[in-house]
């Protein structure tokens, strides 16, 4: 059982926008069961692990015919559902009684762990199912498959649970471009760009800090210590101005395009915290500046095979 929340976006005043009330829903049964195992994989980060696969793709093919292949098709798969499943129910698990003084994990968008055998297994299911992206990749890119589960894991489960140790768990969101590398390697044969990855590797660093500001008053009555409790509000701004320039600077070491493009979100951080907007609301808009900043990553990327003015010729 949990609390419901109708998710309304129009009350910032619960964190996340949303009207909540204390009717208790269901989630028994199948139909409830998958229900919140769709809660639990959080639908409106799905593309946060199968967007760098597509933006990977898209910079790894020689031509458009390696677009949509059954590897590449597989990999987008597992990495829009399942391993979405696996990390946030490994996170949900291990967070079950920091959760109960959250009041951001009350509502529609994220719940409370409160799953049952059948839960779990498909928890255990999903990452085993992640075995499969190893049998159809080539060599060069397991590396980056196992730190991807590897952190996914450890993120959250002991010992490791990288997310109470402040600056561990900045540095090792790194696992959410991990997906995309491994694109890139299947494809192309070879590694990515190393400025790629250490661009997009401080860009993850930026979401995460700025995702646990909204978590700090919550962390703290927890006893849970994070970058963001350790900075304090103000202080984290700085951090993800800091690495997101960085960010912005090592994607301009590959293409100057891509870094005017990275360049949105040192402006969007200014913005916020020099702003009255409340960034518990500001945290729920990166879902759409992220799917629109891949988008133009990912066009860039076929237009590099497939050039615009084929398209419209």
């Amino acid at each position: 059982m949990s609390t419901t929340v109708i998710g309304t976006g129009d009350d910032p005043s619960d964190g996340y926008g949303g009207e909540r009330y204390d009717e208790p829903r269901d989630s028994t049964g199948l139909r409830g069961r998958l229900r919140y195992l769709i809660v639990l994989s959080r639908p409106r980060f799905w593309l946060y692990l199968a967007g760098p696969v597509a933006v990977g793709v898209t910079y790894g093919i020689a031509d458009v015919s390696g677009l949509f292949t059954a590897t590449t098709i597989a990999l987008a798969l597992y990495f829009l559902v399942p391993a979405n499943v696996l990390l946030y129910g490994v996170n949900d698990i291990y967070d079950a009684d920091i959760d109960e003084l959250n009041p951001k994990k009350a509502g529609e968008r994220e719940e409370r762990w409160h799953g049952d055998r059948l839960v779990l297994l498909a928890v255990v299911a999903a990452g085993a199912l992640g075995l499969v992206t190893f049998a159809i990749t080539p060599v060069v890119a397991w590396p980056y498959l196992v730190g991807f589960f590897l952190l996914a894991v450890g993120y959250s489960a002991p010992p490791l649970r990288f997310k109470t140790t402040p600056f561990a768990d900045s540095v090792s969101n790194g696992l959410y471009i991990l997906p995309g590398a491994a694109a890139y390697a299947t494809v192309a044969g070879a590694h990515p760009p190393i400025a790629a990855i250490i661009g997009a590797w401080l860009w993850t660093m930026g979401m995460h800090t700025f995702s646990a500001i909204p978590d700090i008053d919550p962390d703290r009555t927890a006893g849970i210590r994070t970058t963001a409790t350790v900075l304090g509000e103000s202080r984290t701004y700085g951090y993800c101005l800091v690495v997101w320039i960085g960010a912005a600077a090592a994607f301009a070491a590959v293409d100057p395009r891509l870094g005017a493009l990275l360049a949105v979100y040192p402006v969007f951080v200014s913005w916020v915290a020099l702003s009255s907007i409340d960034v518990a609301r500001a945290y729920w808009w990166f879902p759409t500046v992220n799917t629109v900043v891949g988008t133009l990553l990912a066009m860039g990327g076929l237009w590099r095979v497939y050039p615009l003015w084929e398209v419209i010729g």
